[in-house]
């Protein structure tokens, strides 16, 4: 339950702290009352209170620099006036400063709250925001979620603020942030806070010195219908015409679109063109979408109109030489999608008796891309439905993950990686809706994976069942001393193995996984590979296909660990603030 501020009640509970005389004998004087560490300082004959602690690393005031009613921390210089705690230095944040009357020569102190900690708290995160102060961003996370507020406000604030100021429009920045109230579910409680804080880091370093984005109005007293309106804007997006394209998407929503409508929209435009921007585009989408979801679709037309950029400069897979030479994907591609309605047609009635997922595999892995089209046909044929078709896919894409040869080069990590995260969007964008326009992702997804059967040869062997462990818990005990040192891929991945083979618990293992990954600096693949993994895992569960999505993307974790761990550093000074730990103090 989120906490009230009562000002009724917030005037009336003076404690007698200390004699004048003391305060102005030695001009400042350190106090204990109700757990509270208060220092007094006399000051152009006045006596004031604020809390001992620095707000910005917990440093004691007590001490310290008074001159002219300002008081200066000397450990990092933060400048507070006395009267109000206010700061000087916004990366400081405000003392709290306690109210004081002089009774009989004695100085009685208010320690009863003077200002609303919710309301200061929002106010704090929006100037972490504004500011890029990642230790501000992380102590009014704290904050929010120790009094009580869901998790969807502080997401809400940074999705807000992330789709107003952007240079490049929807990013990885803001990327990342949904990633991470995706992840929530699956975390130990006590690390959601430094998921929030990770992804509302991240929405600021994107946003750092962008101008605000304006959203163009709809059209004026519009009788346009939807159909006519999509085909608008995918022609605007062909010829790269943002603010055409944004008007159009703009005008859908204002004329009450429903959400599977909008959804199409976007991701026919983003499937008109084969695998754009390496599948951080149709990513890009999906991760939009899912965050309206979060929060109940409120902002949609700032939050969509954030796409709209992205979508229409996107580089062009076609465009590529790769995807012509020596075999022309594309043309393989666009005959394929002739063939689709037939396709979709004569699989219609036969759709829930389709399980030949394990023959399809080794085709989608193989070396024939005329082959791997047919096959993706084929299935549709037999009544695969698009849903199924895409988890297949996915899975595929997975598997180049999980056999990823270490002696490839690093880069090639992220290679390898594309294809899994595309294909997850593209299977989460069926999910949502049925589009035949982004069915043709699926095949993009398809000859990207095909693109990187190279990282495989030879490929890293799928670890296989062994004897179990009696207590398979001690085995997850080893993962964070492997991710301590570099180069763990392949001991990781079989450890991982080792554990779900042994009847670990796969929460537990997704729990452990997250923290580890929120323990490292942030990157965007890490963070995109991980989302997506335990996402595909949520849908095949405690099969050999849903513990391969999990080995991959563990491997692609050691692959990426250690790191500085300076982010989560920042986090744990925040933390130990709020704890109200004396940081720099001498215990007694």
């Amino acid at each position: 339950m989120t906490q009230t501020f009562d000002t009724t009640t917030s005037k009336d509970r003076y404690v007698r702290a200390a004699s004048v005389a003391d305060v102005q004998a030695t001009g400042s004087v350190l106090i204990h009352i109700e757990k509270h560490a208060i220092a007094l300082f006399y000051s152009d004959n006045k006596i004031y209170a604020i809390d001992n602690r620095c707000p910005h690393m917990g440093f004691p005031l007590h001490g310290s620099t008074c001159k002219d009613g300002i008081v200066t921390c000397p450990w990092h210089y933060a400048r507070f006036d006395l009267a109000s705690g206010g700061t000087f230095d916004s990366w400081a944040d405000d003392v709290r400063a306690f109210p004081v009357e002089i009774r009989d020569g004695e100085v009685w102190v208010n320690l009863s709250p003077q200002v609303d900690p919710t309301v200061h708290q929002r106010q704090r995160l929006q100037d972490g925001l504004e500011q890029g102060i990642s230790l501000v961003i992380a102590k009014s996370v704290i904050a929010l979620l120790d009094m009580g507020a869901n998790s969807t406000e502080p997401f809400r604030l940074g999705l807000e603020f992330g789709t107003r100021y952007n240079k490049e429009g929807w990013s990885t920045g803001l990327t990342m942030h949904t990633c991470m109230i995706n992840l929530l579910p699956y975390l130990d409680a006590e690390d959601r806070p430094l998921a929030l804080y990770q992804g509302l880091s991240a929405v600021a370093r994107d946003s750092g010195g962008a101008p605000p984005h304006f959203v163009v109005h709809p059209l004026p007293n519009s009788s346009v219908d939807l159909t006519t309106l999509k085909n608008w804007f995918r022609q605007f997006i062909e010829r790269r015409d943002s603010e055409a394209a944004e008007r159009c998407v703009i005008s859908a929503i204002r004329m009450g679109a429903e959400k599977k409508q909008i959804a199409d929209m976007l991701f026919a435009a983003a499937t008109d063109h084969r695998y754009i921007d390496v599948g951080h585009t149709l990513d890009f989408i999906n991760k939009a979408l899912e965050a309206l979801d979060a929060v109940n679709w409120h902002g949609a037309e700032k939050v969509l109109a954030s796409l709209i950029s992205g979508l229409a400069n996107a580089t062009r897979m076609e465009e590529s030489n790769s995807w012509r030479y020596p075999v022309d994907l594309v043309a393989i591609l666009e005959s394929a999608f002739d063939q689709l309605p037939a396709a979709l047609k004569e699989g219609q009635l036969q759709q829930g008796s389709w399980s030949n997922q394990e023959q399809l595999i080794p085709i989608l892995l193989g070396e024939n891309a005329q082959a791997i089209a047919d096959a993706l046909l084929t299935a549709l044929r037999e009544g695969c439905t698009e849903e199924q078709l895409a988890s297949v896919v996915t899975y595929a894409a997975a598997l180049r993950v999980a056999r990823f040869n270490t002696n490839n080069d690093f880069g090639d990590w992220d290679t390898a990686h594309h294809p899994f995260t595309f294909a997850n969007a593209v299977h989460q964008g069926l999910r949502r809706v049925s589009s035949f326009e982004l069915l043709r992702g699926v095949f993009d997804a398809a000859m990207s994976v095909y693109l990187n059967r190279f990282l495989n040869v030879p490929p890293a062997r799928l670890p296989e069942p062994k004897d179990s462990v009696e207590n398979p818990e001690e085995l997850l005990k080893q993962l964070p001393e492997l991710l301590d040192r570099q180069q763990q891929v392949n001991e990781v991945g079989r450890l991982v193995a080792h554990y779900l083979y042994s009847s670990g618990k796969p929460e537990r293992l997704m729990a452990v996984l997250g923290k580890l990954m929120l323990r490292e600096n942030r990157d965007f693949h890490v963070i995109q590979e991980i989302e997506a993994a335990f996402r595909q895992y949520s849908l095949l569960g405690q099969t050999p296909a849903g513990i391969h999505v999990l080995i991959a993307a563990s491997r692609y974790l050691a692959a990426h660990s250690p790191t500085m761990r300076s982010q989560a550093q920042t986090y744990q000074m925040a933390h130990r603030l709020h704890k109200g730990d004396r940081l720099f103090e001498d215990k007694e």
